[in-house]
């Protein structure tokens, strides 16, 4: 028995994620927005819309901020309220999650929320340098952790712990690869065989370079509507069930089990209860693979496998496009790229397309319930949502 909807998604939009080059942030989300706003006929965007949020966490790559009203002017959107949520890779997924109170609240009817993030044109040294900002700056970053480090770390614990082998890790590229393959709109297009992965040069041991995700460029929208307007703008709305959100100490080296994210469990859980579902029940994921032991963690975080059993989970193949729960169909944050604010919402647009039927080569068999799962920073942030759809 699933929970009531606290929101509908009624359209969803999606820049291409990579290097674009000559492209602004504002001119990037511009796309998405597009996107959104031609897939929804029946939604006249100045009469209806009337908040927007939108999460972005790095200001600094164009020298820009006031990321709300700027977004919103070049959509046509203004004289609406506009805010930027800032919770480092999670941005866009908190974004979210402030647009489905809003909705659900009684705040707002109709709300626009997305992400977005413009940082390929730098050093990668810089772009480096301003994700580590989103760790403990005085006791991880000066010493010389970047996120790579600190992820592998993870890894090592959960090898150390549980037997996970680095086979496990590229059997989650070659995955995630194999889905990016067939999305258009991926950073990274092309299939990779585990012993590329394997082979592949090492950043932080054992994350090699296959184990990472891409600095990417790319914007990423949905609209959300109350659950009883949505079949006034859309046939076929996803309506969001559960939202969770959690956090966790800024530094890892506080945490006292580094083999799990406890912020994800607290925020999954949440989702669960309100959601009126089981994990069992899920039946697609996006999760967050910024590098490949972040989605075998989260499968244990997510209660997808009980702990420890991550790497017998992606070896079973059931997280594959046929398997019993596949998991990042759009390639991930690993094959699709991870503009880090847009990363959340591009979620719950992979999502949005598989419970349409609109996902292409990529298609899960009727799905009917979906979820995803934004992480900042390793593991500060959480923030989990479960959809539903309107068959």
């Amino acid at each position: 028995m699933t929970g009531k909807p606290l929101a509908a998604i009624v359209s969803a939009g999606l820049s291409r994620f990579g290097k674009l080059d000559g492209l602004s942030a504002r001119e990037i989300f511009q796309q998405a927005g597009k996107e959104a706003f031609d897939r929804c006929p029946n939604l006249d965007p100045r009469k209806d819309i009337k908040a927007l949020f939108v999460g972005h966490m790095m200001e600094s790559t164009e020298h820009q901020g006031h990321t709300g009203p700027m977004v919103a002017d070049w959509l046509g959107l203004n004289p609406i309220p506009a805010s930027r949520t800032e919770n480092a890779c999670a941005s866009s997924g908190v974004a979210l999650r402030c647009g489905i109170q809003a909705v659900a609240s009684g705040l707002a009817d109709t709300v626009i929320v997305g992400g977005v993030e413009k940082q390929t044109h730098l050093p990668t040294s810089d772009t480096t340098e301003y994700l580590a900002l989103s760790a403990d700056n005085f006791f991880e970053q000066w010493h010389g952790f970047t996120f790579p480090a600190l992820f592998a770390l993870i890894a090592r614990a959960h090898m150390h712990e549980y037997g996970t082998r680095e086979e496990h890790l590229a059997m989650i590229a070659v995955k995630n690869h194999s889905n990016g393959s067939k999305n258009p709109k991926a950073h990274i297009q092309k299939e990779i065989t585990v012993e590329q992965a394997m082979t592949s040069r090492i950043v932080a041991s054992p994350l090699k370079l296959f184990d990472c995700s891409l600095i990417s460029d790319g914007a990423s929208c949905v609209i959300l509507t109350r659950p009883e307007l949505a079949k006034k703008f859309a046939d076929n709305p996803v309506y969001v069930l559960g939202s969770g959100q959690a956090s966790d100490t800024i530094g890892l080296y506080e945490r006292e089990d580094l083999t799990s994210l406890k912020a994800s469990i607290l925020a999954s859980r949440e989702a669960y209860k309100m959601a009126g579902i089981e994990p069992k029940d899920v039946d697609v994921a996006e999760v967050h693979d910024c590098f490949t032991i972040a989605e075998l963690v989260a499968y244990e975080d997510l209660g997808f496998c009980a702990k420890g059993d991550g790497g017998r989970l992606i070896e079973s193949g059931e997280t594959k496009l046929t398997g019993s729960i596949p998991v990042n169909t759009s390639g991930g944050l690993k094959s699709k790229g991870h503009p880090v604010g847009a990363t959340g919402v591009a979620q719950a647009y992979e999502v949005y397309l598989q419970l349409t039927g609109q996902a292409d080569h990529r298609q899960v068999k009727d799905p009917e319930i979906g979820l995803t799962h934004n992480v900042g920073g390793h593991g500060s942030t959480s923030v989990v949502h479960v959809y539903k759809t309107s068959k």
